[in-house]
């Protein structure tokens, strides 16, 4: 059996124009499933981000510990309902070239790949839209009460996403030869690293820093113009 090209893509901040751990935290505190105070957990680093004298990285660990600190006890279908909610109203916010670049691709047979660390439930609603064939997000444990508890299941895997495309390769069918990738911050490096072409599309400095020494792809999309540096 021929093996598939594989094409890789980061979601939030990549194909997404925000982040769907962002929009799914705001939601649940505006329907009340996350505590009120929830927001005070990142509102000011997001208002630092705004301003531009703070950064992302404060402003969506600050969401982080907001949803950690809240997931445990909200019923499963609660959530479900919400992360539909949120994907029905957002799917349609994605960029412009890694939304075409993911058009392209499979129309020249490329199985596509999402990684994420949003929660899986809102991103595989999202990215079924666009035809990935596999999802990998954050899942958190479920209890016999269908409740969320506060474990992530698989951490290990999860946060380390040289090792999921490993785990892809490892089930047969798919070969990096001819290889996509694209991704937004250093947390994709590591998957950036082993695809043929690398593309880093509206890098954070770090990300930036990293592609220009390795001599990467960078592409960025700002209002209407695709450009690359």
């Amino acid at each position: 059996m021929k093996e598939k090209r594989l094409a890789i893509f980061d979601v939030d901040g990549t194909i997404f124009r925000s982040s769907l751990l962002i929009r799914l935290t705001e939601e649940l505190i505006d329907e009340g499933i996350f505590k009120p105070d929830a927001a005070a957990r990142y509102q000011r680093a997001r208002e630092q981000w705004l301003d531009r004298v703070g950064t992302y990285e404060d402003y969506i660990k600050g969401v982080i510990r907001a949803f950690e600190g809240n997931i445990s006890g909200v019923k499963y279908s609660d959530f479900r309902r919400v992360a539909h909610r949120v994907v029905a109203r957002e799917k349609g916010r994605t960029y412009r070239f890694t939304r075409e670049l993911v058009r392209a691709l499979k129309k020249k047979g490329y199985f596509v790949l999402a990684i994420s660390h949003s929660p899986k439930l809102a991103v595989e609603n999202f990215c079924k839209t666009l035809g990935f064939g596999k999802v990998y997000g954050i899942m958190n444990e479920v209890d016999a009460k269908d409740r969320f508890t506060d474990k992530i299941l698989f951490p290990e895997l999860i946060f380390d996403k040289a090792k999921i495309l490993k785990r892809a390769l490892a089930k047969g069918g798919l070969t990096l030869r001819g290889s996509v990738g694209a991704g937004d911050t250093e947390s994709d490096i590591p998957f950036l690293k082993m695809v043929d072409r690398p593309i880093c599309f509206n890098p954070n400095e770090k990300l930036y820093k990293y592609a220009k020494r390795a001599g990467w792809e960078i592409v960025v999309e700002r209002k209407d113009v695709i450009y690359k540096i």
